[in-house]
């Protein structure tokens, strides 16, 4: 059976071989005309706040996912990949949407920003199989059902909000570089934007500080950044790809550790299923809640008029409720 990832790939290809004759004659570089500002495609919604909190009304912000989708799954279309091309400023993840990255490769937009390298992303690695042989590793591997790199470069940095404010700064001298008449604006524009996202830094430090060491078992392990950030021990139902279903012996696993460290609450998170979760939630008699892990906004969220903060707050507000703290 062919995947919906496969599917994905070749209809981008498709778009990419449409479009890439166009590259060569199009004009890319130098802001858009004075009456339409300066033109910003986000390849996702964290990026696209920031560039809309740094930007203000001096831009315009697009972003190629749309609301409620999995980013993750993304198909560009070729007027989507022809965009890359035209817009004043991309920013994107690289590793994080393949469509995204071979349209950046293909169209080359002269201002570019990969939020990787301000981010600082983290791999995800464990440190419990430390100084294992190869064969060791796989027969671990085997056992649990857990076959996947332990190296993986963990993407979800912005439920960090130091790191999303890294990310903004970037945003900020590079919209200067596109845009000097305006350059103290995006200066500023990044400075409130840090101190919002300093306030929020210090909400979660506070509101978890009797919490440090808990343990946070969630759907998929969306949360490293977060759970680093804050002293949490993050334990995942599923591993850092939300598609793969765990093994028996995982949940057998994760069954243990709920019982031995008198867990009471499983999290389960928005755009992905929930079942997994709710049904071993229910196999060992404790609670579920929800967190956000804001690869986009949620229907409900987007309906309310939520953003990152907003979001943010609420996973907080479901970390506080449903964590074992002192």
């Amino acid at each position: 059976m062919t995947s919906s990832r496969a599917v994905g790939a070749t209809l981008t290809s498709l778009a990419l071989a449409a479009t890439v004759t166009l590259a060569g004659c199009s004009t890319q570089g130098g802001p858009a005309d004075e009456s339409d500002g300066v033109t910003v495609l986000a390849s996702f919604y964290p990026l696209q706040y920031v560039a809309q909190q740094i930007g203000g009304d001096l831009v315009t912000v697009d972003n190629l996912t749309p609301p409620a989708a999995e980013p993750h799954d993304l198909e560009l279309s070729p007027a989507q990949v022809r965009e890359i091309g035209t817009a004043d400023l991309v920013v994107y993840l690289s590793g994080f949407q393949n469509a995204v990255d071979e349209g950046v490769e293909a169209r080359a937009p002269e201002h570019v920003i990969d939020a990787a390298g301000a981010a600082g992303l983290l791999e995800d690695a464990e440190e419990e199989h430390a100084g294992e042989t190869e064969e060791e590793h796989a027969e671990h591997a085997d056992e649990a059902g857990d076959a996947h790199d332990h190296g993986a470069t963990d993407p979800h940095f912005w439920l960090d909000p130091s790191r999303l404010a890294a990310v903004g700064q970037a945003v900020a001298d590079e919209l200067a570089e596109v845009d000097p008449e305006h350059a103290e604006e995006y200066a500023a524009g990044a400075l409130r934007l840090g101190q919002q996202l300093d306030e929020l830094d210090q909400e979660f430090a506070d509101g978890l500080a009797a919490c440090q060491g808990a343990t946070l078992v969630t759907s998929h392990e969306a949360f490293g950044y977060l759970a680093d950030r804050y002293a949490l021990e993050q334990v995942g139902i599923s591993e850092l790809d939300p598609e793969v279903e765990p093994s028996p012996a995982r949940l057998r696993e994760i069954g243990d550790i709920v019982e031995q460290r008198g867990i009471k609450t499983l999290y389960s998170e928005t755009l992905v299923s929930p079942k997994v979760t709710e049904t071993l939630a229910s196999d060992l008699g404790v609670e579920t809640a929800v967190l956000d892990p804001l690869e986009g906004l949620s229907e409900d969220a987007t309906a309310a008029g939520d953003d990152y903060v907003s979001v943010m707050r609420a996973n907080l507000a479901a970390l506080e409720g449903g964590l074992v703290c002192e």
